[in-house]
């Protein structure tokens, strides 16, 4: 059957600002707002340094990713990094397991919503919920450009809240930061629990390779960028912990999120500055960076014969309109009706660090695979410390798995259990009329 779409047509126009709008856009989201409190409890006003554990942790499980990219062009994003490296049926399981992993895009919309109607308290979440995913899809729709155009917008200001929170809190840092009692009162265990924890903070820049058929350089820019974005945020992070930490006691900021030391430092333009454009555009970069990325894996599983090719289906503005559409319905159907966004949200956060961890533990095959690309890649390197990099990955998204899991209850559990199993019976079986094409190449 003749293709109607593939992800060769697919516009090769983002750049490396482009590409680091979306991954600083996908890193920053409600996590920081919400889990630093948490980690405050773990380990006290050692936080800054729990950060960095989680900065590390995060570019550990990246590494071998970083590799691959740097190397080829991945038209299908991470799903041509499964097929090429995994083998075909896993694939066919990724493909499945990924659809699953972008139905939590109402999450956003709907903590968007509540942030806004409880500041300013107008209008309804469900009412703004609406109006917020339909406007955002409605961008999407009208081409990759348009995307990266608004999400540096908004990236920027999203920045300039955080930072506004940095800047303002030092001066209201009281003396004896390091005193015994509130520097890492749950000792070592504490601080790496903390940095185990705050890595749902970190993650994210990964979402990039997703882009990866639509950048301008890919190999040059996506490496570069998940690099700095995680390091960059990451020391944002850092001060924002510091001063997140040091006004008030640790009894009295444990276990609550920013607003509390927000509405102490800042007047109140400022703080609703912040809680808008901190806390709720944390959440609708993170909305508009997935409405951007998610498509392009499917894409490229519909291009193998795992799903009907008509889905991968190209607007006018070469977006593949069809594929938005459905998580568009899926997301308004969910914001409508109530559908628990936690269950949504949480789904598949078990079996996608399961397929992180396929990835890395086959980067070794990379010489062999794309033979030609490695011998001229500037990240080649030897046998040996290739697989000490893909072990290391392993390793790590294994440790992510584990945190993820942890997380989650008997019953979430058993969904992305019940999901995996099904993903890799769907890849078994549709495996036989699959046709899964080489979706990576030099760039």
């Amino acid at each position: 059957m003749e293709k109607i779409s593939s992800t060769k047509q697919l516009k090769q126009c983002l750049g490396f600002w482009d590409l680091m709008g979306a991954s600083v856009g996908q890193i920053i989201g409600a996590g920081i707002m919400t889990l630093l409190g948490s980690a405050i409890a773990m380990t006290g006003r050692s936080v800054p340094l729990a950060l960095f554990i989680a900065f590390v942790i995060t570019v550990c499980q990246y590494i071998p990713m970083i590799f691959i990219s740097g190397t080829v062009r991945c038209r299908g994003g991470r799903y041509s990094m499964v097929a090429m490296l995994a083998g075909k049926r896993i694939a066919g399981a990724y493909s499945i397991i990924y659809i699953f992993s972008n139905l939590s895009l109402s999450m956003y919309a709907l903590s968007f919503a509540s942030y806004f109607v409880s500041l300013l308290g107008i209008g309804s979440e469900q009412t703004v919920a609406l109006v917020i995913i339909t406007l955002f899809f409605v961008l999407n729709i009208m081409g990759i450009d348009k995307f990266a155009q608004v999400q540096k917008i908004i990236v920027a200001c999203l920045i300039l809240a955080l930072g506004v929170f940095a800047a303002f809190g030092v001066g209201h840092i009281k003396p004896g930061y390091m005193d015994p009692q509130q520097w890492m009162p749950g000792g070592m265990l504490g601080l790496l629990q903390a940095g185990g924890l705050l890595t749902f903070a970190t993650g994210g820049a990964t979402c990039i390779i997703d882009l990866s058929a639509e950048a301008k350089n890919p190999t040059r820019d996506i490496p570069s960028v998940i690099v700095i974005s995680t390091l960059g945020v990451a020391a944002l992070y850092a001060l924002i912990a510091f001063v997140a930490a040091g006004v008030f006691p640790v009894e009295q900021v444990a276990g609550q999120n920013l607003s509390l030391v927000a509405q102490e430092i800042l007047s109140k333009p400022l703080y609703v500055f912040f809680m808008v454009c901190g806390a709720g555009f944390a959440l609708i970069s993170t909305l508009n960076s997935q409405f951007a990325w998610a498509p392009k894996p499917t894409m490229q599983a519909c291009d193998d014969g795992w799903l009907p090719c008509g889905l991968a289906k190209l607007s006018k503005w070469n977006t593949p309109y069809i594929i938005l559409g459905i998580l568009y319905v899926i997301a308004v159907v969910c914001i409508i009706t109530g559908l628990s966004v936690s269950i949504l949200s949480n789904m598949c956060v078990v079996a996608n660090s399961i397929t992180t961890m396929m990835i890395n533990a086959s980067a070794v095959k990379m010489p062999m695979v794309a033979s030609e690309e490695w011998e001229h890649s500037k990240f080649k390197v030897s046998k040996g410390v290739l697989i000490l990099a893909s072990a290391v990955g392993t390793v790590s998204a294994g440790f992510n798995c584990y945190l993820n899991a942890s997380r989650l209850s008997a019953g979430l559990l058993i969904i992305n259990i019940v999901v995996i199993i099904g993903s890799f019976i769907f890849g078994a079986v549709r495996s036989k009329y699959a046709h899964v094409e080489v979706s990576f190449e030099k760039a």
